[in-house]
């Protein structure tokens, strides 16, 4: 059995979505699982209705909906004949319970509305997909994942229930050669039926969890690059192909905020010696990257970059050390509100941290923590990291930039500077 992932960028126009077809008609003797994100900018546009929503603007809501809806329906119409009906029906589903929420008005929190929106682009995807490969003559079953992964509901950032989601997943897909599934990324359901979402770039963690439930031969992530690079091509021309690399290394890039892959993908596939593969979709020749347990060599200094960043700065009002309890009550904070650090930088009487800006979570924590430390707040700032560094990287990084702050160990480079 192998799991593939689509992103949204492979099936951001007809003529991708005829590409996945060709990759999956290649693989058509083989049991194939496939996760697949919604359509190109689809998540964007609905975080915008999910946000007009909340502000009230019912009328703006539902415009900014009708144009994602009639996207997904003219994508039907092109690439759709005998199966368009059966896919209109479907898909109007999947409309009409968008739209009868955003004619209610918001009494829970932002988060939560967020995850009843966000998770359909997803579903609209999916069926498209689904049906279009059915029109081309490759049968597929496509599956709900809210039915088969049951999460906690931490809206917008959902744990999976593991034990309950495999014997569910493995149920829904038994071992059966030639058999291809359809179905979502990114999303859950808590034990209600409410829909969740399991973080942003959420749909790489869904493929390496049913890889591991189904105990996957790889994970195959089809992207629009070569495999992954030393940095963003589009910051650094000069970044560089990377033919292999170890899960650790991987890790510590997806932490530091590479966006290749998802933080949590690894795990999974590590516990089960899975090995991950990204591959290019649009040459599918290309070698790609593959990702396991053996080192990669001689790796060039890998870049990565976390724009709209914000620094916390802590200090104790009557200059106690901040170890301790005081120290204690950052940890306690951040956790309750559900604040994830980048970096953290402690002194005698003071903490440095940076995070991405999430403003609701940030009044929060500063709120609560004004009980106890002089709290100012820093935004519009960006944490760039060095992997495997050198002096002609660092010295060519460093030019121009204002840096706020820096920690540096024998692998890893990392500043928080404000500025170009």
């Amino acid at each position: 059995m192998k799991v593939f992932k689509f992103g949204g960028a492979s099936v951001s126009s007809v003529e991708r979505i005829k590409g996945l077809k060709d990759i999956v008609q290649q693989y058509s003797t083989e049991q194939l699982v496939i996760i697949i994100s919604a359509m190109g900018k689809t998540t964007n546009g609905l975080e915008k209705v999910a946000s007009a929503f909340f502000a009230e603007k019912k009328d703006e809501a539902l415009q900014l909906f009708n144009i994602i809806k009639q996207q997904h329906l003219t994508t039907a119409k092109y690439i759709l004949i005998k199966e368009y009906n059966d896919c209109y029906a479907q898909l109007n589903d999947f409309f009409t319970e968008i739209e009868w929420l955003l004619h209610d008005k918001p009494v829970r929190p932002f988060d939560y509305y967020y995850d009843q929106i966000v998770c359909a682009g997803e579903l609209f995807s999916t069926c498209i997909i689904s049906y279009f490969l059915k029109e081309e003559g490759i049968t597929n079953n496509w599956l709900d994942v809210r039915d088969l992964l049951r999460t906690d509901n931490n809206y917008r950032d959902a744990a999976i229930d593991w034990s309950y989601s495999s014997a569910k997943v493995t149920a829904a897909i038994p071992p059966l050669k030639g058999q291809i599934t359809i179905t979502q990324g990114f999303i859950g359901a808590t034990d209600d039926n409410e829909s969740t979402t399991l973080g942003r770039e959420g749909s790489d963690y869904t493929a390496a969890v049913f890889a591991n439930m189904l105990d996957a031969d790889s994970l195959t992530i089809w992207k629009d690059v070569e495999g992954v690079l030393s940095a963003d091509p589009k910051i650094f021309p000069e970044a560089t192909h990377l033919n292999e690399l170890s899960y650790a290394e991987v890790i510590e890039m997806a932490y530091y905020g590479a966006q290749v892959i998802h933080p949590k993908t690894i795990k999974p596939l590590q516990n089960k010696h899975i090995p991950l593969l990204v591959k290019c979709f649009l040459n599918v020749l290309l070698p790609g990257t593959i990702i396991h347990e053996k080192s990669g060599k001689n790796l060039p200094p890998i870049i990565v970059l976390k724009n709209n960043q914000v620094m916390l700065h802590l200090k104790t009002p009557d200059f106690s050390f901040i170890n301790g309890a005081p120290f204690n009550n950052i940890y306690r904070l951040m956790e309750k509100s559900k604040i994830n650090p980048n970096l953290i930088q402690s002194g005698a009487i003071g903490v440095e941290i940076c995070i991405d800006n999430h403003p609701d979570k940030i009044a929060a924590f500063a709120q609560e923590a004004s009980s106890f430390f002089d709290v100012q707040v820093e935004k519009e700032l960006t944490l760039l990291t060095i992997r495997h560094y050198n002096e002609a990287i660092v010295t060519s990084l460093r030019s121009n930039k204002n840096i706020l702050l820096q920690q540096q160990t024998r692998d890893t480079l990392q500043w928080v500077y404000s500025g170009e």
